[in-house]
């Protein structure tokens, strides 16, 4: 009898085991301002693709929403956990009663970048005056860095023409010709590479550095899942990492992970160059938000007119999740 007793246990703790070891791994909705599939998002693509996310337990599907904007409001309004934008994002939607938080930032860089035609005679921001500039919008994040980069050298919007000319028309209008300058992300500016125009970047130091892509989530998922968060940071930065630490790699992986790509690895190569040099370097540990970076993004908005006070800055961001040690 009592044998019969020890084999009913060890079965039972045996499936125990097996229920621990092959536990479902947790579902996440993953916010992105734009499909997945852009360049701009090859940190997400790499870790879902190289199956860090799965080594976190984590299933994670990827839904494109309407901007960055919306990424933050849908968070703040409980309709996702976790979601991607740029860091200045919680600057002017926390003004405006929305509830979420920078959790991590994918680079100690800046995300705008100002290029130029290799022939325009243009070494700096003061060359911008009088010249014809184009941007994605007016009411996008890279025009206000760039409003502070023009501060900065003496000018003002109304020294230039600055053009407004959508996601396409931004780096389209610069490769034919039509604008001397533009001013947008690295992707944005491999588009025009890659369309035949010949650049140089201004320094960014002698503009003004705006945030990079950051990780966003709402105080109600910082207090109610941090672990959850945490393994979600933890494998993006990893997607992150290398393409820091191998970019040709990383182009041949990203390539492979969206095959529209295929063949187009050199352009890929070129653009994790620019997010090494511009973007992510400099930033130890990676994730980490500087507070002193944030208040001088915040000081920005609110000299523009585009919030009306700044706000503490522990309730823009915060860093446990990249701080702390893993667990």
């Amino acid at each position: 009898m009592n044998k019969i007793f020890t084999l009913i246990a060890s079965l039972l703790v045996a499936g125990s085991t097996a229920g621990v070891a092959h536990a479902a791994p947790e579902e996440v909705n993953y916010l992105l301002p734009v499909p997945a599939t852009s360049l701009a998002m090859a940190p997400w693509m790499l870790a879902q693709y190289k199956g860090y996310y799965a080594q976190e337990n984590l299933k994670v599907t990827f839904v494109a929403a309407k901007g960055g904007v919306d990424v933050a409001k849908q968070i703040g309004a409980g309709n996702a956990l976790i979601g991607g934008s740029i860091g200045d994002t919680p600057i002017i939607l926390r003004a405006n009663g929305v509830p979420i938080k920078a959790i991590a930032l994918l680079g100690a860089g800046t995300l705008t970048l100002t290029a130029v035609h290799q022939d325009s005679g243009i070494q700096n921001m003061k060359g911008l005056r009088g010249k014809t500039l184009t941007v994605m919008s007016y009411a996008d994040g890279t025009y206000y860095s760039l409003l502070g980069g023009l501060k900065k050298a003496g000018l003002t919007k109304d020294d230039l023409s600055i053009q407004a000319a959508g996601p396409a028309g931004v780096w389209q209008l610069f490769a034919a010709g039509k604008s001397q300058a533009m001013t947008g992300g690295a992707d944005f500016i491999n588009y025009a590479i890659d369309a035949g125009a010949k650049i140089n970047i201004l320094p960014p130091e002698e503009g003004f550095r705006s945030m990079a892509q950051a990780i966003l989530a709402s105080d109600d998922a910082i207090r109610t899942h941090p672990e959850l968060l945490r393994k979600l940071v933890r494998a993006t930065l990893r997607g992150m990492n290398d393409i820091m630490t191998n970019p040709k790699e990383a182009a041949s992986a990203f390539a492979l992970a969206v095959p529209s790509y295929t063949g187009k690895e050199a352009s890929i190569e070129n653009f994790f160059g620019m997010l090494q040099k511009y973007t992510y370097a400099g930033q130890s540990p990676l994730g980490r938000i500087d507070a002193k970076r944030m208040e001088e993004v915040q000081n920005l908005y609110v000299s523009e007119g585009i919030v009306a006070r700044k706000l503490p800055l522990d309730e823009l961001f915060t860093n446990q999740f990249v701080d702390a040690p893993a667990k």
